[in-house]
């Protein structure tokens, strides 16, 4: 095993790493004071800009070059995950042909700290020509792109964390946090939903978390099926095949209630043998917890265990049984 350098602290001159942190936090905290104040309205009609390009099914295109670059496709990323269409452009790939991705009723948003990004710059004759709106994220309101924006948002900082005060990390993190911002004002306007999101979201450990009780119950022959007159004997059997420790009592498709391991366990308790010579309809439970199969699966987690449960019926509007909902088929899943 590799032996590890005694940890010791810098030599004066080099600045703490808890100095460089905040020195970016200092950049946010600036940000957050200008939105709100002289940047609250040019903000407000950023967010105006991108509501009404959705509305008229135009999308959100980001560029940016190099450290502002990869800020851009992070924003862009953020936009498409929160309901508003986005895609990063390569403001050099571009002018070489990919402008053709711009359509009449976009908007634009150019990140450029200078304002005087060449490869953004030459953009802005095709953008005008086009009609789409822009929307810049500059540290120089007085630059070329700001000046040539329908919105300019100002993302100066009093310096950049590197100690040359040169290498993009300030201002880049305002930028990020700008946008951030900017997506989630959008969301927010559109009434985005936590049921959007998990559309959105389907894969990984957030899909999981956000799936709804559809995604998960057990449907069709999986269901475990008796009627009200089924003999216990065959309502013991249905349990077994189905392996869900559960039976649903069904007349013409609507719920009449459920029989569950614990009610049959019950029901032998008190009655011996002679439970044996019950019908389903005797030995229910005709008022079971059901849920419908639109909710998320962290709710329908969250009902087993305060109900401490092991399974929910899923029905319709109409009572209709449309599946089960076990507890093992929640594991994985988050409380929200």
């Amino acid at each position: 095993m590799k032996d590890i350098p005694e940890a010791g602290f810098p030599e004066p001159a080099t600045p703490r790493a808890a100095d460089l942190v905040r020195t970016e936090a200092a950049a946010l905290l600036a940000l957050a004071t200008r939105l709100e104040g002289p940047m609250a309205e040019p903000f407000a009609q950023a967010v105006e800009l991108i509501l009404h390009c959705g509305q008229e099914h135009g999308r959100v295109v980001v560029t940016g070059m190099g450290k502002s670059g990869i800020i851009a496709q992070k924003i862009a990323a953020t936009l498409s995950s929160t309901g508003s269409p986005a895609l990063f452009l390569h403001p050099a790939e571009a002018v070489h042909g990919d402008l053709g991705v711009l359509m009449p009723g976009d908007v634009v948003i150019a990140l450029s700290a200078s304002g005087e990004t060449e490869e953004i710059l030459r953009l802005l004759a095709t953008l005008k020509r086009k009609g789409d709106a822009l929307v810049s994220f500059c540290c120089n309101v007085n630059s070329t792109l700001a000046q040539a924006s329908d919105v300019a948002l100002d993302c100066c900082v009093e310096r950049e964390a590197c100690g040359m005060n040169l290498a993009p990390t300030a201002s880049t993190t305002a930028m990020l946090a700008l946008g951030d911002a900017l997506a989630i004002a959008v969301s927010l306007r559109k009434g985005f939903r936590a049921e959007d999101f998990a559309e959105l979201h389907p894969g990984g450990k957030l899909g999981k978390r956000l799936a709804k009780v559809r995604d998960l119950m057990h449907s069709g022959d999986e269901i475990p099926v008796v009627t009200t007159a089924t003999p216990m004997t065959d309502v013991i059997y249905e349990m077994s095949s189905k392996k869900l420790g559960i039976t649903t009592v069904q007349q013409e498709g609507r719920l009449c209630g459920v029989i569950s391991d614990g009610d049959l366990r019950r029901l032998l308790e008190r009655e011996g043998g002679a439970a044996l010579s019950r019908h389903a309809g005797e030995a229910m439970n005709a008022h079971p917890r059901t849920i419908t199969a639109g909710e998320l699966a962290a709710k329908a987690l969250a009902i087993l265990e305060e109900r401490k449960i092991t399974s929910l019926i899923v029905v319709d509007a109409e009572n209709k049984v449309e599946g089960v909902l076990h507890l093992h088929d929640l594991w994985g899943v988050e409380l929200i």
